[in-house]
C-alpha cells in the first residue's frame, strides 16, 4: 500500500508540474509566435537599424557599399588600361558604366525597396488570413490554434494525465510549438541580417564573376519571406478540416498539422533554396562540427 501511495504521489506531482508548464506555454508563447512569424515592414522602424543600414550615402553600411562601388570603378579603369597592352578581352566601357549607374542607384535606394518588399509580403500573408477569417469565421493564427487545441485536449480536466494518449499528444504539440518559436525567432533575425546585406548583394551584379552572390542572397531571402505565407496556408488547412471532441483522428490530424508547420522551412528550401532555420538541425550541425575538430 505504501508503494502504491508513493507511486500515485509521484504521478500526481509529475502531472501537476506538466500541467503548470503546459498552461504557462499556452498563456505566453503563442501571441509572440504570431508576431515573430507574420512580419511586416514595421520591423525596419527602428532608429538603430536605420543608422546601421544607412540613412544616406555618407553613413552606415551604405557608406561601405559606396566605397566598394568606387573601388570597383577604379579596378575596372586599371584593368581597361592594362587590356590595351596585352589584348585582354574585357567588358566594354559603355556596358560597365551603364551597370554601374543602374545598380548604384538601386543600391542606394535598397532600404526603400526592402521596406516595400516586406510590405508586399505581409500583404500576401494577411490576405490569406483574411480569406480564412471570412470563410471559416475565426482568426487564422497561432493564438486561435491553441484555443482549438485546448478545446480538444484540456489540461484542466481532473482525469488528465501525462501518462496517457492525450498527455503524449499534448506533450508533442507543446514541444513542437516551442521548437517553432525558436525556429521563427531565428528566421526573424536572419531576415534582418539579409536585409542589411542587400546593398552588397545588389553591388555584386556589377561584376559577372560575383553575380552568384546576388542569386544566393535572393533565393535565401525569398525563401525566408514567403515562409509566412506558406504557414498561413497550412493554418488555413488545419482550421478548415472538420474536428470532433474525443476523436482520435482529430487529434492525429492536429499532430500532422503541427508537424507540417515544423517542416515548413524545409519545404520552402526544397522549392527555392536558402538556409535552414530548424534549431534542432543547427544544434546537431554545430555539435558535429565541434566533434570533428
Amino acid at each position: 500500500m505504501e508503494t502504491l501511495s508513493l507511486t500515485d504521489t509521484i504521478i500526481q506531482t509529475i502531472n501537476s508540474i506538466m500541467q503548470t508548464l503546459f498552461s504557462s506555454i499556452d498563456n505566453n508563447i503563442y501571441q509572440v509566435l504570431d508576431e515573430l512569424t507574420f512580419i511586416h515592414s514595421s520591423i525596419l522602424n527602428d532608429s538603430l537599424f536605420e543608422k546601421l543600414f544607412g540613412t544616406n550615402t555618407s553613413n552606415g553600411l551604405l557608406l561601405i557599399a559606396n566605397a566598394l562601388l568606387f573601388g570597383i570603378s577604379l579596378y575596372y579603369a586599371i584593368r581597361l588600361i592594362y587590356s590595351y597592352y596585352i589584348g585582354l578581352q574585357i567588358e566594354k566601357p559603355f556596358q560597365f558604366i551603364s551597370k554601374l549607374l543602374i545598380f548604384g542607384i538601386v543600391m542606394n535606394g535598397s532600404y526603400l525597396i526592402c521596406k516595400q518588399t516586406l510590405e508586399l509580403n505581409g500583404f500576401i500573408s494577411d490576405s490569406i488570413q483574411t480569406v480564412g477569417f471570412q470563410v471559416l469565421g475565426h482568426e487564422i493564427s497561432f493564438s486561435e490554434l491553441i484555443k482549438q487545441l485546448n478545446s480538444i485536449i484540456s489540461i484542466q480536466e481532473a482525469d488528465f494525465t501525462i501518462f496517457s494518449f492525450d498527455g503524449l499528444i499534448k506533450s508533442f504539440i507543446s514541444i513542437g510549438l516551442f521548437n517553432l518559436i525558436l525556429s521563427y525567432a531565428l528566421r526573424f533575425v536572419l531576415v534582418k541580417i539579409f536585409i542589411l546585406l542587400t546593398p552588397f548583394a545588389i553591388l555584386s551584379l556589377i561584376n559577372q564573376s560575383t553575380s552568384w552572390l546576388f542569386k544566393t542572397w535572393f533565393r535565401t531571402i525569398l525563401s525566408l519571406l514567403l515562409q509566412q505565407s506558406f504557414v498561413s496556408i497550412i493554418l488555413l488547412i488545419i482550421f478548415s478540416l472538420p474536428y470532433e471532441n474525443n476523436n482520435v483522428l482529430t487529434k492525429l490530424i492536429y499532430i500532422g498539422g503541427i508537424y507540417a508547420l515544423i517542416r515548413a522551412n524545409s519545404y520552402m528550401r526544397s522549392l527555392f533554396g536558402g538556409i535552414s532555420t530548424d534549431v534542432s538541425n543547427n544544434i546537431q550541425f554545430g555539435s558535429n562540427l565541434l566533434k570533428n575538430r
